[in-house]
């Protein structure tokens, strides 16, 4: 009574969390990004920082669309090569969002 579990089953789920994942951290970056605006409003300066954010919510919004589109597609035929462009524009996109976050940090505490 041995079960074999094809990796299929794996690629699966993590096209899903990378979907929800994705779609998540569009709304936390563009949450970001209008906190971001307050501040630089009611201190009358200007930042890089949200225009960052703006950009890392972009490339979230693209994992987004690519994950969805590999989840829409998976029935019909299977791109393995979309699935891992998908995956490496989310760890791109979770790696710019690190460095925006120490970008914004190190900027706020030199003033």
């Amino acid at each position: 009574m041995s079960e074999n579990k094809s990796p299929v089953s794996l690629d699966e789920d993590i096209c899903v969390h990378v979907f929800t994942a994705s779609a998540a951290m569009v709304g936390v970056c563009i949450t970001v990004v209008g906190i971001f605006q307050v501040i630089t409003t009611l201190r009358s300066e200007n930042s890089l920082g949200d225009d960052f954010l703006t950009i890392n919510a972009i490339l979230y919004l693209i994992t987004t669309l690519l994950s969805y589109w590999t989840l829409r597609t998976r029935k019909i035929n299977r791109n393995p090569l979309l699935e891992k462009l998908t995956d490496a524009l989310f760890l791109i996109a979770l790696t710019c969002t690190t460095g925006i976050a120490g970008f914004i940090t190190w900027a706020i505490t030199l003033k």
